[in-house]
């Protein structure tokens, strides 16, 4: 049984890139990572050295992979995503998806989907094994309320897969039914977007990170709050829950630590989330499901940019700068 308070580094693999995101082998501890040197590599966690090797290479950084079987798919600010083979190690296709940078890579929980979210304000859905684009889904407003570029950051399928969640620069998330495409509900973070008119005609933050409870009733998403000085991220991580059929946000949870909240994730149960982010240093934060108090509070020793956990959350691996780190969290 996995116990936020027992939360302990056991692991961690030092790398001269950044790692912006990671995927993993059912069953194993040998994962997938996409770094900004462009480059997506594997290696074994539970190896006692651990050796990453070098798989493929996009046009710039990889923002975000995604393991559908035995099928990576990885898209990168080159605004190509790529299908891999992992069994014989070999690119099965490779094209252009996106307009402008694609900032994440999300694979259905039935492996069949894949969906990822771009700088054109638009989220794609693919046949996970085809390539064949099933969706588009459009809605977020390209820009934004001062009429300079808008990002979409982050999306997350709902545990059952009917439904997905997109989130944007300026602080909305959008619910859509996966089936039909159909947006079904949209909710607000506005103060997780900054605007300095008077300094620099400059926006920061943004949802960075969302996701679905277990039973699907409530969103979470992640970012931080207001910022005094848009060229540092000085405001502290922020997480905010809300009922997304009826549009009512349930909690806004500030963290003790700066930062952006660049993941989040909830227990199997649904008793508490775990947020990843920073600044310098970075955090691991995790609250009671309910978004009213701090479980535990750790410092990660980098800036966390993605994380996941082995089948009984018991063992949870982080990626960010230069770093790759295991945790162990058995209770």
């Amino acid at each position: 049984m996995s116990n936020p308070e027992k939360l302990k580094l056991v692991k961690d693999h030092g790398l001269k890139s950044i790692v912006f995101s990671v995927a993993r082998v059912p069953n194993t501890m040998k994962v997938f990572f996409g770094c900004q040197d462009f480059k997506v590599y594997e290696t074994d966690l539970a190896a006692m050295k651990v050796e990453p090797k070098e798989l493929y290479t996009h046009g710039s950084y990889v923002t975000g992979v995604a393991l559908a079987g035995k099928t990576l798919v990885s898209g990168g600010y080159d605004c190509k995503l790529t299908w891999f083979d992992t069994d014989t190690k070999r690119e099965i296709r490779s094209g252009e998806a996106h307009a402008k940078w694609i900032r994440g890579v999300f694979a259905s929980p039935d492996g069949n989907l894949v969906a990822s979210v771009a700088d054109d304000m638009v989220c794609k859905l693919w046949d996970a094994y085809s390539g064949k684009l099933v969706n588009e889904l459009r809605g977020h407003a390209e820009k934004t309320p001062h009429g300079f570029g808008s990002m979409l950051y982050a999306a997350a399928f709902s545990a059952d897969g009917k439904y997905i969640a997109t989130a944007d620069k300026i602080g909305k998330t959008m619910i859509w039914e996966v089936a039909s495409g159909k947006k079904l509900a949209e909710v607000e973070a506005p103060i997780m977007y900054t605007w300095d008119q008077a300094q620099r005609l400059h926006s920061i933050g943004g949802i960075r990170s969302v996701a679905f409870s277990p039973d699907g009733k409530t969103i979470a998403v992640g970012g931080t709050g207001k910022i005094g000085n848009i060229d540092h991220l000085e405001a502290k991580g922020r997480i905010e829950l809300f009922d997304w059929a009826t549009q009512k946000r349930l909690a806004e949870y500030v963290s003790d630590k700066q930062g952006i909240v660049n993941h989040l994730e909830y227990s199997p149960d649904g008793s508490w989330i775990v947020g990843a982010g920073g600044a310098g240093e970075g955090f691991l934060v995790f609250i009671d499901a309910a978004g009213k108090k701090t479980i535990k509070s750790e410092k990660a020793g980098m800036h966390v940019h993605d994380l996941l956990f082995t089948e009984k959350q018991e063992t949870l691996i982080a990626v960010g700068h230069n770093k790759l780190a295991v945790y162990e969290m058995k209770g």
